[in-house]
């Protein structure tokens, strides 16, 4: 399993619902991780949109404040995709 920490590491991470989501129906991801706080409806998508490409969806314990401090983005991150 992919943790956070070592996607980050790596130079090939995006950040965000819609780009993640675009690069995940072009089956260009090895994992999504999502915060605790995505709304449940965009959770599904991701998820069903998961299983088709059989991607890894890893829900994180932190909120999406947190994942952007995480991340140091000065923003909230709710989703961060990993490409291939």
């Amino acid at each position: 399993m992919t943790t956070l920490d070592q996607a980050l590491k790596g130079k090939k991470v995006v950040f965000g619902a819609e780009r993640t989501m675009k690069l995940l129906k072009k089956d260009k991801l090895k994992v999504v991780f999502l915060a605790n706080n995505t709304k449940e409806e965009l959770k599904e998508d991701f998820q069903y949109y998961a299983k088709i490409g059989n991607v890894e969806v890893v829900e994180l314990d932190m909120k999406n404040k947190e994942v952007g401090t995480y991340c140091k983005k000065p923003f909230s991150v709710s989703v961060v995709g990993l490409e291939k």
